[in-house]
């Protein structure tokens, strides 16, 4: 059975300071269908945003957003236990920070963890521990410790789910003519640092978090799907139908 690390951005699980418990709901549905066919790792943000709807505190404050997301990660646990449970699906949490992926050793150790939960079905959901790790929530590498755990674990695939829908040709916000680049084979490294630009209060990326974890899978011969965590239906078909109407492939076969 294929392996996919499936990573979800703020912007997809947020929606006017709260969680969008629709687009969770549609995800977990989602996750439930890719589960007849690979081995699903889930890699969650949304944990600052969830602790935001308990309490409001000032999330351009790094020590803030770190009570948030302390606040936060039991709260989106939970509810991630109650949608994959009307599946019968168990779920586990494992908190991690880039720094984990940084040696053989320390990957080796969240690897024995999550090898047993996939042998027995469990959807491991991996969340960026921002209660200790303030890099994460300073330069958006949600992203980039997505690609971590993608090639640490294995993965056939790294899937993106964002409010970026593909990686264009120009920027879609600005040019009316732009078009989707459905896939991708390299990435020019003048685009890699390009100022990060997110499109929501709680997220902290943008594109060029998301050509960086691509940059690092093609690095290591993987490859990477970016497409619209807001409509799943160009997920469904590349994922589950093997049809590549939208969204785009990172990769460096055809």
């Amino acid at each position: 059975m294929k392996r996919l690390v499936l990573k979800v951005g703020s912007a997809v699980l947020t929606e006017q300071n709260r969680i969008a418990k629709e687009r969770m709901q549609n995800l977990v549905d989602l996750i439930s269908q890719l589960t007849q066919e690979y081995e699903v790792i889930l890699v969650s943000s949304g944990a600052v945003a969830a602790g935001y709807t308990k309490l409001k505190l000032d999330k351009k404050i790094i020590a803030n957003k770190q009570a948030l997301a302390a606040i936060g990660q039991p709260l989106l646990m939970r509810l991630y236990k109650q949608k994959l449970e009307k599946h019968a699906i168990l779920s586990a949490q494992i908190l991690v920070t880039a720094a984990n992926f940084k040696t053989s050793e320390e990957s080796d150790r969240v690897r024995n963890t999550v090898e047993p939960l996939l042998r027995h079905g469990v959807i491991p959901i991996i969340n960026e521990n921002d209660a200790t790790a303030t890099q994460e929530l300073e330069l958006g590498d949600n992203d980039q410790l997505s690609a971590y755990a993608a090639v640490a674990f294995n993965a056939d695939m790294l899937v993106i789910l964002s409010d970026i829908d593909a990686y264009y040709d120009k920027d879609p916000n600005h040019h009316a003519d732009a078009t989707i680049k459905l896939h991708v084979h390299t990435i020019d490294s003048d685009e890699l640092h390009k100022e990060v630009t997110p499109n929501n209060s709680f997220a902290t990326g943008g594109i060029v978090t998301k050509l960086k974890a691509a940059a690092y899978m093609l690095r290591h011969d993987k490859a990477m799907y970016l497409a619209s965590g807001f409509d799943l239906n160009d997920a469904k078909a590349f994922l589950l139908h093997k049809n590549h109407i939208g969204g785009t492939l990172f990769s460096k076969g055809k």
